[in-house]
């Protein structure tokens, strides 16, 4: 029972963080201003463009595949910044190692990226 009245001021942070959520939205609807609703003032603003068609048109396939591809690429920067942090102190018990091991990953990560190129994924307007 002493572990689970650990948590007792965690169950009541989450209950005062609900009571306020609800507390701002009822409060909202009694005090807010009551507009006159109309056609005009609930369509919505496109930067002074009447909204006409569709509103969302569909992208091709290609650019979902460049952003699968930066992500990819960008996550790799993820994973430089601890090696980067612990290379110095690495670097005096394995340098070899640490070193060797960097290269085989941006290695393999270079040549996904060539393979990308002459596949020319980067490129979703053709």
């Amino acid at each position: 029972m002493d572990q689970l009245s650990q948590y007792i001021p965690v169950l009541i942070l989450g209950l005062v963080a609900i009571a306020f959520a609800a507390g701002t939205l009822i409060a909202s609807v009694f005090l807010g201003k009551r507009a006159k609703r109309n056609r005009i003032k609930d369509t919505p603003y496109e930067c002074g463009m009447l909204p006409i068609g569709e509103g969302s048109t569909r992208l091709s396939v290609k650019f979902y595949l460049v952003a699968m591809l930066f992500i990819l690429f960008d996550i790799e920067v993820v994973f430089l910044y601890p090696w980067a942090v612990i290379y110095k102190e690495m670097l005096r018990d394995n340098a070899n190692l640490i070193f060797g091991s960097m290269i085989t990953f941006l290695g393999i990560l270079f040549v996904g990226y060539i393979y990308a190129v002459k596949k020319r994924a980067f490129d979703w307007k053709t």
